[in-house]
């Protein structure tokens, strides 16, 4: 990137590093509407009491208040804060909603959200998100598991960065092998787990015993499901061979050599069954999804997701789902950082209108109108200053044409030069085009 925010955890982009952005904000919409998600849109807000009644994130979320406004005797329910994330949000959308929606309700949603974190490369307080659910009204088919992760690979893929793979666990398949080899806090397990790439086996080993009282051989035994990983449904032989027996245990290995099997034959080598994958938050309940670049895995996960059972309800009217988010930010920072893509120019202007003398300003803005009603952005000069001066002003923008109109005995002939090459032809604004590739700023990806 060209510069650091002023404003630690708050990026800002300059104009040709908004373009690689709204490059990737624009293939994923593609992607998503493709395949049949609806767009929404929630408030930036929620009470806190919404925001924290699952997952325990409270040192994360930025409360919200007047600068004068008297905050005592407010009650808790009634207090606003910033959503950390899109997934709680669009569980109470659609309880609230449930009467105007259609189920299995598709959506896709890509807003800021802001989270009280260290700001570090890849991590902001705040950012954008990029997700898709799938919410069902009292049951939500499994396939939908599947298809979310074949769609997210799709849309991965049409974005300019490297290899990368999503790696899938199910939180069923955790959950019943912890019982069955006697550990009941299973989500206390998960949560130590969850912190085996951040502080490695031995230590989670010892938080295990230290903090859930497991003995040495649970400890080991929990080990030794998470170090199983394939990129087909070979991990399901490693895991009965553990010789654990439990009936939740089963449930979640059928549940992900579907989307093993699937994966593997129409996305083959970018997804990967790694059953080390936990996932922090509390409102999951089978499926999870945490997605790594290739070579860059200290960034982080940039697309996470998974099943949840419970997060939205109402009353005995249970909205089952299933979704993941990518972290655009996250994304967009690393190919700035890493120049994995650039701008072909820093704006959209195509043409440059030059002025002959001060008097013809209005009949530049004639032939820029005729020029931008086939599709064509153009500026007109604001001074009539020496040629020279117009060309390098529009070089200075990076505009790839400029546009010429002299007066011969009352016709306009016009011409239109090409600043990269110098190639200077003649034109009609009725008909003039630039080529394809330089009507709009084209994203090209490093080699």
């Amino acid at each position: 990137m060209a510069r650091k925010a002023s404003l630690s955890g708050f990026p800002e982009w300059l104009p040709q590093e908004r373009l690689v952005e709204q490059h990737v904000l624009d293939s994923l919409r593609r992607t998503f509407e493709l395949h049949g998600f609806s767009s929404i849109e929630t408030r930036a807000v929620e009470t806190v009491e919404q925001l924290l009644r699952k997952g325990d994130i409270d040192k994360e979320v930025y409360g919200l208040h007047r600068l004068q406004a008297d905050e005592e005797g407010a009650k808790a329910e009634d207090k606003l804060a910033l959503h950390f994330d899109l997934t709680v949000p669009f569980a109470r959308y659609v309880v609230e909603n449930a009467g105007h929606l259609a189920f299995p309700f598709r959506r896709y949603q890509i807003q800021k959200v802001w989270r009280g974190e260290r700001p570090q490369e890849g991590r902001a307080r705040e950012f954008t998100q990029a997700d898709i659910d799938v919410v069902g009204d009292g049951e939500l088919p499994f396939r939908y598991d599947v298809e979310l992760a074949l769609v997210i690979v799709e849309a991965l893929g049409a974005l300019p960065i490297p290899e990368f793979k999503l790696r899938v666990n199910n939180r069923k398949l955790a959950e019943g092998f912890y019982r069955g080899i006697g550990l009941e806090d299973t989500a206390g397990v998960l949560r130590s787990i969850d912190k085996l790439e951040k502080v490695g086996p031995q230590k989670v080993a010892e938080l295990l015993q230290q903090e859930l009282g497991a003995t040495a051989e649970q400890a080991e035994a929990a080990l030794k499901l998470a170090s199983i990983r394939s990129e087909d449904t070979s991990f399901a032989q490693e895991v009965r061979a553990l010789g654990v027996s439990n009936d939740l245990l089963d449930e979640g290995l059928a549940e992900l050599e579907q989307v093993i099997g699937e994966a593997s034959h129409r996305a083959p080598g970018r997804v990967l069954a790694d059953l080390s994958i936990a996932r922090g938050l509390d409102y999951y309940t089978g499926t999870v999804y945490e997605t790594v670049l290739v070579g860059h895995e200290q960034l982080g996960s940039i697309c996470s997701g998974g099943r949840y059972d419970a997060l939205a309800a109402k009353g005995n009217r249970k909205f089952p789902g299933v979704g993941l988010s990518i972290g655009v930010t996250r994304l967009v920072m690393r190919i700035l950082s890493q120049e994995f893509a650039s701008a072909s120019r820093h704006v959209p202007t195509a043409v440059l209108v030059t002025l002959a003398d001060d008097g013809s300003w209005s009949q530049a803005q004639d032939i820029a109108a005729q020029l931008r009603g086939r599709g064509i952005s153009v500026e007109v000069a604001a001074k009539a200053e020496k040629f020279g001066k117009q060309i390098k002003y529009a070089d200075r923008r990076g505009i790839p044409f400029v546009w010429f109109s002299t007066d011969e005995d009352g016709n306009l002939n016009h011409e239109v030069k090409d600043i990269r090459s110098g190639e200077q032809v003649a034109a009609d604004p009725k008909t003039w085009t630039p080529p394809a590739e330089d009507l709009i700023p084209q994203i090209t990806s490093a080699p």
